[in-house]
């Protein structure tokens, strides 16, 4: 196999398309260079230019066999990070060289640019008819929800007054303590399960019952990595004390179909291991096949936002112009429901990145409106959390079921409302 040529990557079905296209701004870089350096410049790029990728390998793959996989990052002088062995994936920083051998390594399936992935940022609960379950007494108690975003604020509608803020992890920080330094991860729980304590039960969640793991996976800014992301997964799907389920009001760009896609491949394995996972569409609307991952899975419930225009009324009701459309990259149908995703009031982290840049937008001291399918998602979540505590024994498929079951059609394209409206009370 040749450095010098394009071939060995172009033609490369293990590589996906960002990785491709690094390295083509790589080799590009040979076009400023006077010829008499170009193979020089190439045997220093092979070597020191580094990528972070993620590595996923066949299923089942022995201990002896990720030795070989991780003896080529060594003896390419790369570096190795974190195993995932439940899931089949590492993440590693590799150089060409190390590539070239992977690409050879009949251990490895795909090779994946570990790129950015953001919070999807762009009333509620009586609109989806979430009181209907309250009326029955659930409230998503006993359910515990792992958010995987900037992390959890400790607010009071989360704490008191009894603490329902019961676990935290830090994947950016590595903080032992909950605290979230930008807000997003706040609101979104909040429109899981903030109980109104600061606003007299004004702003809740459907599930305001139900206990909270923040994992933050995403920094001050909103950013994380695919790696980042995987790693909550792995956490929750692992994790002593059973998660239930998981809101993931984050994504990506779609570069990859769903089968090859590192993160969701996770949430599938999630999905299997019996966690419920609900994913944001995307905030690219309203252009259709625009669904980010891993909203592109077809196992997790993918979820689009309306526009409520601030009434409980559905009559009125909108897709919101920027809630991403299907079909997904594979051609599948996504979302799977809409809910209401503009103008949503939840909590607000004090001091946070959202704190200061909204704050003429603030409600009082506690509390926040934000918009998009970020907003939209949890309060799916919540919906399930009641579901759940009403049918305990129910699979992640059987509550899949029943959500897009009774949601309503609001008379426009599959590929822009799913199976509909979600509500709860048909």
């Amino acid at each position: 196999m040749l450095t010098e040529g394009y071939d060995w990557f172009r033609s490369s079905s293990k590589l996906d398309s960002r990785l491709k296209k690094e390295l083509l701004t790589t080799y590009g870089e040979l076009r400023g260079i006077p010829c008499i350096f170009q193979q020089k410049w190439l045997r220093l790029a092979t070597r020191f230019k580094k990528y972070p990728v993620i590595i996923t390998c066949r299923d089942g793959l022995a201990e002896e066999d990720w030795t070989e996989v991780e003896k080529i990052i060594t003896q390419c002088g790369c570096k190795r990070g974190k195993r995932f062995p439940g899931l089949g994936m590492a993440t590693m920083v590799v150089n060409i060289n190390a590539m070239q051998k992977l690409i050879d390594c009949r251990q490895v399936v795909r090779i994946t640019y570990d790129r950015e992935i953001k919070a999807l940022l762009h009333v509620a609960a009586p609109t989806v008819k979430a009181d209907f379950l309250w009326e029955q007494k659930y409230t998503g108690k006993g359910i515990r929800v792992a958010v995987l975003d900037t992390g959890v604020y400790p607010h009071p509608d989360l704490i008191k007054p009894n603490n329902r803020l019961v676990g935290f992890v830090d994947l950016v920080k590595n903080k032992s303590q909950p605290y979230d330094d930008n807000g997003h991860g706040t609101h979104v729980a909040g429109c899981i399960a903030g109980n109104g304590q600061q606003s007299q039960g004004k702003y809740k969640g459907p599930a305001y019952g139900a206990d909270i793991i923040g994992i933050k996976v995403l920094n001050k800014f909103g950013d994380g990595s695919l790696s980042t992301v995987i790693s909550g997964i792995n956490w929750c799907i692992n994790s002593k004390e059973k998660i239930h389920a998981i809101c993931m009001s984050l994504g990506s760009p779609a570069e990859s179909p769903a089968q090859y896609d590192p993160v969701c491949q996770a949430v599938r394995k999630a999905w299997q291991k019996g966690i419920v996972v609900c994913v944001a569409a995307g905030n690219d609307g309203p252009q259709e096949r625009t669904i980010a991952s891993p909203g592109i899975e077809p196992a997790v419930i993918t979820v689009g936002a309306t526009d409520d225009r601030r009434t409980s009324d559905r009559q009125d009701d909108l897709v919101a112009s920027f809630s991403s459309r299907g079909p997904t990259i594979d051609g599948i149908v996504k979302p799977d429901v809409v809910s209401p995703g503009t103008g949503i009031i939840a909590l607000l982290s004090p001091g946070s990145f959202l704190a200061k840049t909204l704050k003429e937008q603030k409600i009082g001291e506690w509390y926040l409106p934000m918009s998009g399918t970020s907003m939209a998602t949890p309060i799916v979540v919540g919906l399930v959390a009641q579901l759940l505590e009403q049918h305990p024994n129910w699979s992640p498929d059987q509550v899949k079921e029943e959500l897009l079951a009774k949601a309503e059609d609001m008379g426009v394209s599959a590929f822009h409302q799913g199976q509909g409206y979600v509500r709860i009370d048909k």
